[in-house]
């Protein structure tokens, strides 16, 4: 029998991963106008078709940006979240800063925590990075669990650091390198 070759860049038991194209935007929208409760007040992905565009330009050419959508296998590849490394840094740094969000009928079931240990292996083979940041509310709780249980450390707190809806945020920062995933640091 053939061997078919996966439509995603990596993938695990229940989800897989895959970059972001310009035709997603009607599901990716549609998702996001579902999940405005579950994420207000910590993010604010785009909702309609202009903005989305936008939004994936910058993650579909921007070298410094990496944008992953987290498929549902099992549901025929439906968009479940997303995962972005952003501020990409190369020579001595190796660095992404990352940025997620379940919609909210995936929200819950521990396909973003498949998801994000997928990215990070993603981001620490073929991508060649060393070290990669999360940077979260405090009071963001869900977020803070998912980047504790997928290995990054807490590594300090930056008042107001990000302004995100209409005022500077304080976060807390969280950081994993390729040493400690690899059990060596």
């Amino acid at each position: 029998m053939p061997h078919t070759a996966s439509r995603y860049l990596a993938e695990g038991r229940r989800v897989g991963l895959r970059h972001f194209t310009y035709d997603d935007a009607a599901e990716f929208t549609a998702r996001a106008r579902e999940s405005k409760d579950l994420h207000h007040p910590w993010l604010f992905p785009p909702d309609t078709p202009a903005a989305y565009a936008a939004y994936a330009q910058r993650l579909i050419e921007d070298p410094a940006k990496a944008g992953f959508l987290v498929c549902e296998k099992e549901a025929d590849g439906a968009l479940a979240g997303f995962v972005n490394i952003n501020n990409i840094v190369e020579g001595g740094f190796l660095c992404g800063a990352l940025g997620y969000g379940a919609f909210a009928h995936a929200a819950g079931r521990g396909l973003m925590r498949e998801a994000l240990d997928l990215v990070v292996r993603y981001a620490f083979g073929p991508m060649r990075l060393h070290r990669l940041e999360i940077n979260v509310q405090p009071g963001n709780a869900a977020s803070i669990a998912l980047a504790r249980t997928c290995g990054f450390r807490k590594e300090g707190f930056s008042p107001k650091m990000l302004y995100i809806d209409g005022a500077w945020r304080d976060h807390e920062r969280w950081a994993l390198t390729s040493e400690m995933l690899a059990g060596d640091g």
